[in-house]
């Protein structure tokens, strides 16, 4: 009878002492790609814990298709389900085929044009939810708690304006728009700009790059803006308004990173660490592929994949890679669904899809070859694998900068490498013990937090849903315009005070010489 009092007891203090997860709503404004897969997790932890999540999907929505725990709203746009694909494609051959051989200035312009068909669809896809008033009145009936975005996907927190509810995002990087609009604070002395390349220890030329770059990323976000989206929001909200000021009122940024991926930088309260929320430990391989990857023996295996938007190469590109992949005494498993290349070895197995996670995490895993993108760094860290870098586009420069930094990573150039680079890279990672020690290192960091990423991320979401918002978190800057939060106006006065002294402080000195001079004169005179 003692125990079962004690047992009872203990539930009871529990039931006291633990805060209970009462059932929201929670709307989302998806993204498509690596971006989903974050998302996505996220919102199947909230779904599991009671919430009721709503998704906004346009109608030629092909990415974001796993929705069977999930509502959805769908909405129509008046563009089909490959015009996005095509886009996706374009870019992608843009930035691997066609970049390298142009000139500075004919970069900026086919850059620009990308940009600006992106924005048209971007924008379609606002009016398809911000111009349709019956789903704005069903949205409204359903109270909603709060709504997630992602802010490299404009018009989300539109959506909460017009819903009159909180939001927040879940971001990895945006090239600026968590400082410029999140007022992220980024001294460009050791905070490198994404497209610098830079690391946070800097030399004087490394800082003037850096500063460059910042300078150019804040001359690209107002081009952007201001000539794109800032009367569109104006239009929409009825008053004066812009994107950067209607981002900055973001409850909460859950940054996709941690200290393990980032270097020491200032951070700001309603900024939040969730880097790695995907991972998880290795589950069992499917049959084929372990009996592929046990007959390496002590060699190992490596696994090979570009991510989800780069589904093919050229040839000589892709005989390029299989040629050194064969040239390797480890097993290969390379995703990829184009064209078999003609140099492809008997060490190498290609596949139009692969259980990244559980490859990475199994034991005969001796390097990773990436392309840079944040979903499979944070994969390897979590499982200490080294990786061979070859970056493409977007933040992968960046990203393997901070692992070859970290000393977990060797970088290939793509549009340079050759076979022998390849191979060297390889076998460095793998032959050098210091890169396997430093993934060791990094993932052991990982693991060592008090809470684990994805609870962070339920628990803000659910702290703004309990708290109506997290204004007591937002920094002052938000109410300051550029000049004053730079100080240029104390600046200012305190040159003025200092410039008027030092005129009447001469004047005085002037004046006294002066009225000295000429009384020395005159008495000179007198005698």
């Amino acid at each position: 009878m003692g125990t079962a009092v004690r047992i009872l007891s203990f539930l009871l203090l529990q039931l006291f002492l633990t805060e209970p997860a009462l059932p929201g709503n929670v709307l989302v404004w998806p993204t498509e790609h690596s971006h989903w897969i974050n998302m996505k997790v996220i919102l199947e932890a909230l779904n599991s814990r009671g919430h009721n999540v709503t998704l906004l999907l346009y109608s030629a929505s092909q990415q974001v298709n796993s929705t069977t725990h999930f509502n959805t709203e769908i909405f129509q746009v008046p563009f089909s389900q490959e015009s996005l694909p095509n886009l996706f494609n374009e870019m992608s051959y843009f930035w691997l085929n066609e970049s390298p051989s142009l000139s500075t200035l004919q970069f900026i312009l086919k850059m620009r044009d990308l940009i600006k068909k992106g924005i048209v669809f971007s924008k379609q896809m606002c009016d398809g939810v911000l111009r349709n008033e019956e789903l704005l009145d069903r949205l409204r009936q359903s109270h909603f708690d709060v709504l997630l975005s992602d802010p490299i996907m404009p018009c989300g927190e539109l959506v909460a304006e017009k819903l009159g509810i909180p939001f927040m995002y879940t971001i990895r990087v945006s090239f600026g728009l968590e400082r410029l609009c999140g007022q992220l604070p980024a001294p460009p002395s050791y905070v490198p700009s994404i497209p610098s390349l830079n690391t946070d220890t800097m030399d004087f030329q490394m800082r003037l790059k850096n500063f460059m770059s910042y300078l150019g990323l804040y001359l690209y976000f107002n081009e952007w803006s201001f000539s794109n989206w800032d009367s569109y929001y104006r239009e929409i909200t009825g008053r004066p308004t812009s994107l950067c000021e209607m981002m900055g009122k973001a409850e909460i940024w859950l940054i996709r990173t941690y200290w393990d991926f980032e270097f020491p930088r200032p951070y700001l309260p309603n900024f939040q660490f969730v880097g790695g929320l995907h991972c998880r430990p290795a589950k069992a391989l499917p049959e084929d592929m372990e009996e592929f990857a046990q007959s390496s023996g002590d060699h190992g295996i490596v696994v090979l994949t570009f991510g989800s938007m780069i589904k093919n190469l050229t040839r000589e590109k892709a005989n390029l890679i299989a040629s050194a992949l064969g040239q390797i005494p480890q097993k290969v498993l390379w995703r990829y669904s184009g064209e078999t290349p003609e140099t492809l070895a008997p060490n190498t197995r290609l596949y139009n899809w692969i259980p990244q996670n559980d490859l990475l995490g199994h034991p005969k895993t001796r390097a990773f070859i990436t392309h840079g993108g944040t979903n499979g760094i944070y994969e390897a860290i979590y499982h200490g694998i080294p990786m061979v870098g070859i970056p493409m586009f977007g933040d992968q420069p960046d990203n393997m900068v901070h692992m070859k930094a970290k000393g977990a990573a060797v970088v290939v150039n793509f549009n340079t490498m050759t076979s022998q680079d390849l191979v060297d890279a390889l076998n460095t990672v793998i032959n050098n013990p210091t890169y396997k020690e430093s993934a060791m290192k990094l993932s052991r960091i990982h693991h060592d937090q008090p809470v684990k990423p994805l609870d962070t991320a339920v628990f803000w979401i659910e702290f703004v849903m309990r708290h109506k918002g997290a204004k007591h978190l937002r920094p002052a800057a938000h109410n300051l315009t550029w000049y004053q939060y730079h100080c240029l106006d104390v600046i200012a006065f305190l040159l003025v005070c200092i410039l008027t002294s030092v005129i009447i402080t001469y004047k005085c000195c002037i004046f006294s010489f002066r009225k000295c001079f000429k009384r020395s004169l005159k008495k000179s005179k007198r005698e």
